[in-house]
């Protein structure tokens, strides 16, 4: 009988160590997004062959995404800068190879918006080419679903070319509910078309349903790289630009300040909004930046619709540096000239 119940204590302590090791190591279909960090552009941007030199620095910021434990998952839940996402929400389905991809295209877009901005800002001869809209997610009920993939080129629609993704959509959104459509598209260097049906998108507008970002090229005489393989998403636009620009025509800019920001970047110079800017609004002042820049774009309606306490970019981040007591100047702005503006108005101060 002793015999017996040494056996069970010794089973039941086995399987709790078991289930201890398994709630600290075993990753679950969550992903926790929290704060993550600051880096300076200059480690990951030429601009025509010459470093920067200047004092101070531009950073852009990012957020750390994992999958998580049951441990993280219980220590995120207490934390109100780390947020909670399953796996559906967090890749939209898609592999953790296309996820990565969709991100780089996002990265890749934002580069070539900031080359086009920075150059243009700074007199220089550039052009942009638009080849249409990379493919980056399909919507469940699209009838393009198994026919354009992940990485794909929608260059027509109906025939009809289009100089940016905003006029594609535009006319897209204006076609009758449940009307055929043809699209023209690009896969794997073939060109080819498909036949659909127009349908109601998530945000109650008209379209093909699908996720998509621009596919351009930036054609200019100035050289500018970037090394940034391992990072995606569109958020360092602002930044980027402002880096681009600083370097060609105005170096000391920065008049040696420690300055972070984060907002995408569009062709005609607005700064767009991101998610995250709590958390990244943190990971500036922790690196040590003493001005972050941040969207001040008005909350989109349908958003006020559900959530009428929903705050803009800025607002949210001027909260968050209020709230943890953050030794950091939030500035708004809605586009890259506000930005420039601010900086030359406060160099000496």
């Amino acid at each position: 009988m002793k015999t017996h119940k040494k056996i069970i204590l010794i089973l039941s302590i086995v399987l709790a160590t078991a289930m201890i090791w398994a709630a600290v190591l075993i990753p679950l279909p969550y992903y926790i997004e929290s704060p993550g960090g600051a880096s300076d552009i200059r480690y990951v941007l030429t601009v025509n062959g010459q470093e920067d030199q200047e004092p101070g620095s531009y950073n852009f910021v990012y957020v750390q995404v994992k999958q998580a434990t049951a441990v993280q998952l219980l220590a995120a839940s207490f934390d109100k800068h780390s947020d909670i996402y399953t796996e559906e929400e967090m890749t939209g389905g898609s592999s953790n190879a296309d996820y990565f991809r969709i991100s780089q295209f996002y990265m890749e877009t934002s580069q070539n918006l900031a080359k086009y901005q920075g150059l243009t800002l700074a007199d220089e001869d550039v052009s942009m080419e638009f080849f249409g809209v990379y493919v980056l997610s399909l919507a469940k009920d699209s009838t393009f679903k198994g026919i354009l993939n992940i990485a794909d080129t929608v260059t027509s629609i109906n025939g009809k070319t289009f100089e940016s993704s905003a006029q594609l959509i535009e006319y897209v959104s204006g076609l009758e509910l449940g009307s055929d459509v043809t699209v023209g598209y690009e896969s794997l260097g073939e060109k080819l078309t498909a036949e659909g049906q127009i349908i109601k998108l998530d945000n109650g507008k008209n379209g093909i349903g699908i996720g998509l970002v621009d596919h351009t090229e930036v054609k200019t005489s100035i050289p500018i790289e970037f090394q940034t393989e391992n990072i995606g998403g569109p958020s360092a636009g602002l930044m980027f630009t402002l880096a681009i620009y600083t370097q060609l025509a105005d170096p000391t800019l920065r008049d040696g300040r420690d300055i972070a920001g984060t907002g995408t970047i569009e062709q005609d110079g607005s700064v767009g909004d991101i998610g995250g800017v709590d958390k990244k609004v943190i990971s500036a002042a922790q690196a040590g930046a003493t001005v972050f820049f941040a969207p001040n774009n008005p909350v989109d309606e349908e958003i006020l619709k559900e959530d009428p306490s929903a705050l803009s970019n800025y607002e949210e981040a001027v909260k968050t540096v209020e709230e943890e007591g953050l030794d950091i100047e939030v500035v708004p702005v809605t586009n890259i000239k506000e930005a420039i503006a601010y900086l030359e108005e406060t160099r000496g101060s």
